[in-house]
């Protein structure tokens, strides 16, 4: 993905970028990717800023650079050039691939 995002997220959403995962079975068979589960981890290209509820405000977990895991069903997906995205708030994200 380009440095310049032409996509910056509304307050209280981060944009995902699908991490690929290639699977393979015991047996050492690959799974192509159709026949997987949907992805839920990608990694942040995009985060927009604090929401604010009830007067308080809800600042961002992570950061750009992140691999994240979201609900599985969670967010909204949106095709951007050749690159699946997902537009996902604050309150989908699960948790912070550490490295």
């Amino acid at each position: 993905m380009s440095n310049k995002l032409s996509i910056k997220p509304l307050a209280g959403y981060v944009l995902v970028e699908a991490v690929g995962v290639i699977k393979k079975t015991a047996s050492g068979i690959y799974v192509p990717e159709v026949s997987q589960e949907k992805q839920a981890q990608g990694k942040v290209v995009a985060v927009g800023n604090p929401s604010y509820i009830e007067g308080r405000e809800i600042v961002s977990p992570v950061k750009v650079g992140d691999v994240v895991f979201y609900k599985k069903w969670g967010g909204d997906e949106i095709k951007v050039g050749d690159k699946e995205l997902k537009l996902v708030k604050f309150d989908e994200l699960m948790a912070i691939m550490e490295k």
